[in-house]
């Protein structure tokens, strides 16, 4: 299995047996929504394929007045034992990641210098603010005294949100300067574009002024050797 939420279900069971509502409230009264995609549906789905693998049986059916009734589920021994090799795959083993801004960063090309550079330091701005309200937030946990280890994911989200904010930062100050490799090609290719050119005339031009020799060497990386092997997990104590 490969869904976050299996995981985080699995260590809500791993504290004692619950039912399916009873989980969704405590993921969401601890703030692990804003880290693992949550929804009820998808809870279902994910409940079911847990108790199809065996790593969570039903414990017992309940009715509470006039409600329907519920089914608590607990934890099985194998797991326990899934909980904690999963968890320790995902904290000693690098996944390839496909974030949407790296995939709209190789694709670029399709919008104009200007424009891009627009839309980043647009980007920028709701970064900032999301800064700041995250920050505002770990604050007013750290003052009421929670311990950092119980809401550590937020100070790895902050983390992230504070590189990605200078990085598109820094990316829109050189293409506001001109500084940006290739980017006199990819303004004239908008010109041409503009100009009412077709955009396979206008590839082909493109194509040639990089040169078959780059070209080629792009192919060659992209399509070089394999990457090493990713590391084990380190065994349990």
């Amino acid at each position: 299995m490969s869904n976050p939420l299996a995981l985080a279900v699995l260590a809500c069971l791993w504290e004692k047996p619950m039912y399916p509502y009873e989980i969704t409230t405590t993921l969401r009264r601890r703030g692990k929504d804003d880290s693992i995609r949550l929804n009820f549906g998808s809870l279902y789905s994910v409940i079911k394929s847990l108790e199809k693998h065996g790593l969570i049986t039903e414990q017992r059916a309940e009715r509470e007045g006039n409600r329907p009734e519920r089914t608590v589920y607990e934890i099985t021994d194998d797991g326990r034992t899934e909980a904690h090799e999963w968890l320790r795959q995902i904290l000693a083993v690098p996944e390839r990641e496909y974030p949407t801004l790296e995939a709209g960063l190789s694709l670029v090309g399709l919008l104009g210098p200007a424009e891009v550079a627009d839309l980043l330091r647009a980007r920028v701005a709701t970064l900032e603010a999301e800064l700041v309200h995250r920050q505002a937030v770990r604050d007013r946990t750290r003052e009421a005294g929670l311990p950092e280890m119980l809401a550590i994911e937020a100070d790895f989200h902050l983390a992230l949100l504070s590189a990605e904010r200078d990085w598109v930062d820094h990316l829109v100050a050189r293409i506001d300067a001109g500084t940006l490799g290739g980017q006199q090609l990819w303004t004239r290719m908008h010109e041409m574009l503009a100009a009412g050119r077709p955009a396979d005339e206008v590839e082909g031009e493109v194509l040639r002024e990089i040169g078959a020799e780059h070209l080629a060497e792009l192919d060659e990386i992209a399509n070089g050797a394999p990457h090493a092997p990713p590391p084990q997990p380190p065994a349990p104590a």
